[in-house]
């Protein structure tokens, strides 16, 4: 008989300790899954934020050379992206011409393509990290993310320039 109690009580432990794994093991299951909706929550928080500020903000003041200018702002990821960042004030190169450029420090999300033709106050990234703008119009071969357009820009001459973006 007392052979029968052991081999009952060593069953008895055995199904303790199994359902205990099953409920651990669920609650922990629930956690991960309960965190990674937070998270999805959280970044669906925070992209929502970005939506609003774009749709507050289609337009940023320009200053170069203490003049400053409006520029009306694309609605995509990349601009999105950028206009996160501001306010910036960029030591821009000349180049070609036509068009003053830095490489950022971050790289920005992109969708490029060919406009086949620039605008004179188009505001591009070139790659993923090449922040242009371009002073004078003219037709292109190179690929572009359009990141918004500087109204009534002039010519900016052929020296280098400091550019201030700021949000409105």
């Amino acid at each position: 008989m007392k052979k029968g109690i052991k081999i009952f009580l060593i069953i008895l432990a055995i199904l303790v300790i199994v359902l205990l794994a099953d409920t651990i093991q669920s609650k922990v299951f629930n956690n991960k899954n309960l965190n990674s909706q937070t998270n999805i929550r959280d970044e669906n928080t925070n992209k929502n934020e970005v939506d609003k500020i774009m749709e507050d903000v289609t337009n940023i003041n320009v200053s170069i050379n203490n003049q400053k200018y409006n520029a009306t702002i694309e609605n995509n990821e990349t601009a999105r992206s950028f206009i996160s960042k501001l306010p910036q004030e960029f030591n821009m190169k000349e180049l070609n011409g036509n068009e003053k450029y830095i490489y950022l420090d971050e790289t920005l999300p992109t969708n490029s393509y060919n406009p086949k033709h620039i605008e004179k106050g188009d505001i591009m990234l070139y790659g993923n990290n090449c922040l242009v703008v371009f002073y004078k119009s003219f037709d292109t071969s190179y690929s572009y993310t359009k990141i918004g357009h500087i109204q009534e820009l002039p010519d900016l001459g052929n020296k280098n320039i400091i550019i201030k973006f700021n949000n409105i």
